[in-house]
């Protein structure tokens, strides 16, 4: 279904634009409380402080907006670990990324008795650059140097070593376990447009660099040889594509704790559409990855109404058979 034409792939984005601006109007309108367009429609119009306005204004607002952008990244820094290390189970879950900075927040929050959307972020951040070094660095071990198996094997190494001292920190701080818990299940339920704030003057940027960034990673996928052939500094683009990853996923998993599979499946699905040009593998990504998170937002809340279960879980659910048959493809890039 690979669209031929850049007319079919701009018609296709706008598609997906729609997509995701239906169903983050769909999550404004859909939950526990009933609500319909047109208490939508007057909360933003004519506000009179009731309860349904309270919540399409206060609660739902920011879930879809912090929805949004949350799944846009993730998508996006899964898109340029795949295209950078040619592994197509390449994603911030994966890799430890996100478990990394989930440990880092954890610990800021164990020992420091860190609680600002500011310092959540810094401190994800270097959860992530921590992370993806420790990755690169046991990954690169042995005669073959660094492929796609070994930095999976270490990428799925170091997550369940982060996950792991994370687990034995909140079973000795039952006031942390408190905190930070639901978080750690990756959710977007209860989160303010303060969060988004504090994290979109990067990731913004970052995604905007991604997009721009795009043609060289097209010259990259072809090869270091061929890349270095035509003039391009392979290192630079590599040093900012992991820069890129970082600030995307450590700023995701600072608002909304660790949400897997949103960065291996997305980006896949992508390619199924648009073809290998990361031109517009990138937006698409954007697009289609705040769809599936929102989308996964409203179906947990219906779940097992009327209590809601945390996103992650539903995206667990839907990405892991997702995750099974590309690894059962093997470690060819599609």
């Amino acid at each position: 279904m690979i669209l031929k034409s850049n007319y079919q792939k701009s018609i296709g984005l706008i598609l997906g634009l729609s997509l995701l601006l239906l169903l983050m109007c769909g999550s404004l309108v859909f939950g526990y409380a009933d609500t319909n367009l047109k208490t939508v429609y007057d909360a933003f119009t004519s506000f009179n402080g009731t309860n349904e306005h309270i919540i399409v204004y206060e609660v739902r607002l920011p879930r879809a907006l912090i929805g949004a952008t949350v799944g846009a990244s993730l998508a996006l820094a899964g898109a340029i670990m795949q295209a950078l290390t040619k592994n197509p189970l390449a994603s911030p879950s994966v890799f430890g990324i996100n478990a990394g900075a989930g440990f880092f927040i954890v610990v800021a929050v164990t020992f420091f008795y860190v609680n600002s959307y500011q310092g959540f972020t810094l401190i994800a951040f270097a959860g992530a650059a921590f992370s993806a070094f420790i990755v690169y660095f046991v990954g690169s071990f042995g005669r073959e140097g660094l492929t796609p198996m070994k930095l999976t094997l270490a990428g799925a190494a170091m997550a369940a070593l982060f996950s792991s001292l994370t687990q034995g920190l909140l079973v000795v701080n039952e006031a942390a376990l408190d905190q930070v818990l639901f978080w750690l299940a990756g959710s977007i339920q209860g989160r303010k447009l303060e969060s988004l704030f504090t994290v979109l003057p990067y990731i913004l940027p970052a995604i905007i660099i991604s997009l721009i960034l795009s043609q060289k990673i097209n010259v990259l996928t072809m090869g270091e040889d061929v890349a270095k052939g035509l003039g391009q500094r392979t290192g630079f683009v590599k040093l900012t594509g992991a820069l890129l990853v970082i600030i995307l996923g450590g700023g995701a998993v600072a608002v909304s704790g660790p949400i897997a599979f949103i960065g291996i499946v997305i980006p896949h699905f992508a390619r199924f559409i648009v073809g290998n040009d990361y031109r517009w593998i990138f937006p698409y990504c954007v697009v289609l990855g705040g769809s599936l998170l929102v989308f996964a937002d409203i179906l947990a809340r219906y779940i097992v109404m009327p209590e809601e279960i945390p996103v992650g879980v539903m995206t667990a659910i839907i990405g892991t058979p997702f995750f099974i048959y590309i690894a059962r493809r093997g470690f060819n890039q599609s």
